[in-house]
């Protein structure tokens, strides 16, 4: 095997270590819907828990700033059931992950995601972050290019977004709040009109996201920007205000044809909770059309 696919990976017990062709054939539907518990060790000092479900190309999911995999449970098994091999790396403090979590920078935590392809998909992976998650995307495709057949960008804001957005994303993690001064927040800042932002209200981690706020602020724009020279997927949602429609084409303009731009109607900054089917529709359209 070449050494650079060499695995550093520990199974859970629960983890299938193989089945007969003809079994994997009677147990299709039950494999896809499977989900396996790995954990890889970087090397940097930190564990990081990926669930792994499916078979097929490898996609690699990173949530919103302070919330972890749980948030693509749905996403993540239609995309499974769609032929992907789909990976969710839980963030540092977050379910079985673990590793320093203050005087760290983007670079760390794509570092993380390159262990995790290294050892865990073993092939150059698609790599899709929500929010803050494809802040994570875009710097493991400029720091490992060679791990990252493309980048998708799941509501990703625009490089100058208003101001007071990222006040609300705070106050939406800050469980000390009320649960309905949180609710307004949430609501405000991620969820279209007519969205029940309360499917949110829970899944928050306050550290987590204070050191990831942190790790973005510790890191230039510019060096994870350009996602690498890779394709890019800018699915965006028609409603987020952290993507105001003067800003719809910036990334395209910037980068010209590698980049595709897809919009869905009537989702807000949340996007993944509110319209699964639409991103996994165009998450698998826009896939097709990489090379192997």
């Amino acid at each position: 095997m070449n050494k650079r696919w060499a695995s550093l990976v520990l199974w859970g017990a629960a983890g299938v270590l193989g089945v007969s062709t003809a079994a994997a054939a009677a147990d299709a539907a039950a494999a896809v819907a499977a989900v396996q518990r790995v954990t890889v060790l970087p090397g940097n000092g930190a564990s990081i828990e990926v669930l792994v479900q499916g078979q097929g190309p490898a996609l690699v999911l990173l949530p919103s700033r302070g919330r972890g995999a749980e948030d693509f449970d749905d996403l993540a098994a239609r995309l499974a059931q769609a032929g992907y091999r789909v990976l969710r790396p839980e963030p540092r403090g977050i379910g079985g992950s673990t590793g320093p979590m203050k005087g760290i920078t983007l670079h760390d935590l794509g570092n993380d995601m390159a262990a995790v392809i290294r050892n865990v998909a073993r092939q150059p992976a698609v790599m899709v972050g929500h929010a803050f998650g494809n802040w994570v995307a875009r710097t493991t495709g400029v720091d490992h290019p060679e791990l990252v057949r493309g980048v998708v960008i799941v509501a990703a804001a625009a490089k100058q977004y208003p101001a007071g957005l990222s006040e609300h994303v705070d106050r939406s993690a800050d469980l000390s709040l009320p649960d309905a001064e949180r609710l307004k927040s949430i609501q405000y800042a991620f969820f279209a009109p007519g969205h029940d932002a309360r499917v949110w209200l829970g899944g928050w981690y306050p550290e987590v996201s204070e050191s990831q706020r942190l790790a973005g602020k510790a890191t230039r724009q510019s060096d994870w920007w350009s996602g690498g020279s890779k394709p890019l997927l800018d699915l965006q949602a028609g409603a987020d205000k952290f993507k105001p429609e003067s800003t719809r084409n910036e990334i395209r303009d910037e980068f010209g044809e590698r980049v595709s731009v897809v919009v869905i109607p009537g989702a807000g900054h949340a996007l993944v909770p509110e319209e699964p089917q639409a991103v996994a529709d165009a998450i698998v359209r826009w896939e097709k059309g990489l090379k192997p």
